[in-house]
């Protein structure tokens, strides 16, 4: 899933300081499960940002709203109705950076702005926890790592063997940081498969990564 968090409220205050009316768009997918945007992440950034204007002797008023997904239009067509009816300064979004974006295409004369800072593709460790697994390169190869992902795990990407910073099992960066090559070696040896990690794996085809520019997929069995 994407993981995000809420920026924090000093930053949003000053995002809206010049509006008194704005609707808090919120979605139920990836940020409601990493409890960054969901419903009742909404209604808690609405109350805290009334009672932070209310102490500025300065209230604000604030629709709320939360949608299946911010990343599909026909959800965000579902914003059609209340924007306009209602004359807001601007539309704050409580997704990831697609949510605002897909807004912003949507309605061309609304302001946008974001409320989340959108980390990366990861999942939960523990409640409350999350962690990165992905960096979404467009070319999965983990079937050569015993299905962990050296690109996003170690820290240099390295494809061929830790680097010689590692040491009993962590990462150089921080004691806190697990070695994935330690991860790799120790699952591929469960397996019966150290054999395969001495092959060299030839550099990586980065043409499907972000560095190709924006990327797309068609599927045109889905098309209508």
């Amino acid at each position: 899933m994407v993981v995000a968090e809420r920026k924090p409220i000093e930053e949003i205050l000053d995002m809206i300081k010049e509006f008194d009316k704005v609707l808090l768009t919120g979605c139920k997918g990836c940020v409601t499960v990493c409890n960054a945007g969901g419903e009742k992440e909404v209604g808690i950034l609405a109350s805290a940002l009334k009672i932070a204007r209310k102490k500025e002797g300065r209230e604000i008023e604030i629709d709320e709203i939360t949608l299946e997904r911010q990343c599909d239009p026909e959800y965000i067509d579902q914003l059609e109705d209340p924007i306009s009816k209602n004359n807001y300064d601007a539309v704050l979004s409580m997704a990831c950076s697609v949510g605002p974006q897909y807004i912003a295409k949507r309605f061309d004369t609304v302001l946008v702005y974001p409320m989340l800072n959108t980390s990366f593709i990861g999942g939960s460790l523990e409640h409350g926890v999350w962690a990165e697994f992905c960096q979404a390169c467009g070319s999965c190869a983990i079937h050569n790592f015993g299905g962990l992902c050296p690109i996003a795990r170690c820290a240099k990407s390295l494809m061929n063997g830790p680097c010689g910073g590692s040491s009993g099992g962590k990462c150089e960066i921080s004691p806190e940081t697990d070695c994935v090559w330690h991860l790799i070696y120790e699952r591929m040896s469960r397996l019966g498969q150290l054999d395969k990690l001495g092959n060299v794996v030839m550099f990586k085809d980065w043409t499907t990564s972000r560095d190709g520019g924006p990327r797309k997929i068609v599927r045109e069995d889905l098309k209508q």
